[in-house]
């Protein structure tokens, strides 16, 4: 806890974004750093709650040690705060800028106050850390002798390369990409996750002795189309390797599947093999690499300056579309929402310490109505028809309005009669969430699914149908979140090292 009685005195405030009509204007981060004394004041605001919830399973699901570490910070015990966060959390600096914060959703001060800020605390002490070189990097002082090679690069993959890498086992990973860091790299925009930020951590791992190997394709090569980055890779002229996952697991003492859950989910309605619709993640990969590679000069990624943009589908992704649309110049944005517009406090169906499904504004919701005068996103519509301009490109998409509180006999909602619309348009971003991982490695290997086609493994112990081969991470437990993959990588690192030594001192995932 903080201060005892803080959380009476003080009021959150959060620290502010960037100006949005200055933000926009490039993609660095949205973020500002908040005064020492402004996040004292905040940790103090952490009460004496008894059960903290936010370090729950309603809470964080790294088990985060927040009421301690919000009470150093309080104190100005900034290095043992650090200390604490890192005992829990392999990648701060990520979560720290990514995450929605379920913590401050179970936070107990929520039930009757806004919750503490926790998320910009936990962010400012990793930053901290680094700025003060306290982080650095520390191997292990010895080596056990196994191998592990790990398939993919994102949260989950790193995790588990970073806590088998602690115990001593000699890790490899492998990355289609050109560059590490899966999802963190690519699938997050740079105003939200800068990618100095993600390779300054890489080159520490690289330093505590994790191999990494990029434009590695492991599967096979006529299956390249399936997977957006390697399209992307072959396109680019990326000298791509291919790889056979049975190799590896002939190779290794344990083989670890992180591919992620990367099989976007289609809108299979008329038009939609019209030039102008594309997969969200499709357009948000490309503008990135193109960004890094060449500050958009390349002309490499789908740009929507002076475009009309349509966003299908809500969410990060959602808003990540936004945003990018935004900053390269387009001039309209429309984001449609399948769902009602959520309330605006927490419903009777949804009490404390759940996830609480009210109206928010992200960055990119805040930053269209200062630059278009309206906040972009539409509710209850559902889209009918992609629009021929007559040359094979989308001009409009038909929509019509749909009401849930009246089922019908196929859908849990039925459509509005006379509520047809035309919503003129250049682009299309179909933002729906994803269907669960490539199988093209796990037919290779083998493996069985479960009924939702991902990586079928017994509980808690990360295994897959074939021996010594594990998974972890969204192609284990479906589309989830960036501190899930962190829980994943680390929980299936432990039942690596388990089943390789006999025994395990890594900590249990919560």
């Amino acid at each position: 806890m903080g201060k005892p009685t803080g959380f009476k005195e003080y009021p959150r405030k959060a620290v502010p974004y960037r100006e949005e009509l200055v933000r926009i204007k490039d993609f660095s981060e949205i973020f500002t750093n908040g005064d020492e004394n402004h996040l004292k004041t905040q940790g103090a605001r952490c009460m004496d709650c008894g059960v903290p919830f936010c370090q729950s399973a309603s809470g964080c699901p790294i088990d985060n040690l927040i009421p301690e570490w919000n009470d150093l910070v309080y104190q100005g015990r900034w290095r043992d705060a650090l200390d604490r966060l890192h005992k829990t959390n392999n990648f701060p600096e990520f979560t720290g800028r990514t995450c929605p914060a379920p913590c401050e959703g179970a936070c107990v001060l929520s039930i009757i106050e806004p919750a503490v800020t926790i998320k910009n605390i936990e962010n400012a002490i990793i930053d901290r850390g680094f700025a003060e070189g306290w982080v650095k990097p520390r191997p292990p002082s010895m080596r056990t002798g196994k191998q592990v090679a790990i398939i993919g690069s994102g949260p989950a993959g790193l995790a588990a390369a970073d806590q088998m890498n602690k115990v001593g086992h000699t890790v490899t990973v492998y990355e289609r990409a050109d560059r590490i860091g899966g999802l963190l790299m690519y699938g997050i925009p740079n105003m939200k996750l800068d990618k100095s930020v993600v390779e300054r951590r890489i080159t520490l791992l690289r330093q505590e002795g994790v191999t990494f190997i990029t434009n590695a394709h492991v599967g096979k090569k006529e299956d390249f189309a399936s997977g957006h980055m390697t399209q992307i890779m072959e396109e680019r002229g990326c000298p791509l390797q291919y790889v056979d996952p049975n190799k590896l697991v002939a190779e290794n003492d344990a083989v670890l599947l992180a591919t992620g859950a990367t099989k976007p989910r289609d809108l299979p309605i008329s038009g939609r093999d019209l030039k102008g619709v594309h997969f969200a993640m499709d357009f948000l990969t490309r503008n990135t690499k193109s960004l890094l590679d060449s500050q958009l000069n390349d002309r490499a990624n789908i740009s929507a300056a002076g475009k009309k943009v349509i966003v299908i589908g809500g969410g990060d992704t959602g808003a990540d579309c936004i945003g990018t649309s935004l900053r390269h110049g387009a001039t309209s944005i429309v984001n449609f929402e399948l769902l009602d517009q959520p309330p605006v406090e927490r419903a009777s169906n949804n009490p404390w310490p759940q996830w609480p499904r009210v109206f928010r504004i992200d960055y990119s919701h805040a930053e269209t109505k200062e630059k278009l005068g309206e906040d972009p996103r539409t509710y209850a519509i559902l889209s009918k028809e992609f629009i021929d301009d007559g040359n094979g490109n989308v001009k409009a998409v038909k929509t019509v309005r749909i009401n849930w509180s009246k089922p019908g006999e196929k859908a849990p909602f039925t459509e509005v009669p006379g509520s047809q619309e035309i919503f003129e348009c250049d682009l299309v971003f179909l933002s729906m969430g994803f269907l669960g991982p490539e199988h093209t490695v796990s037919e290779m290997l083998g493996l069985e699914y479960d009924q939702r086609s991902n990586f079928a493994t017994e509980h808690s112990q990360f295994a897959t149908s074939v021996n010594n081969v594990f998974a972890a991470g969204d192609c284990r437990r479906g589309q989830s979140l960036v501190v899930w993959a962190i829980n994943e990588g680390r929980g299936a690192a432990r039942a690596i090292d388990k089943f390789l030594m006999g025994h395990s001192n890594l900590p249990a995932p919560g």
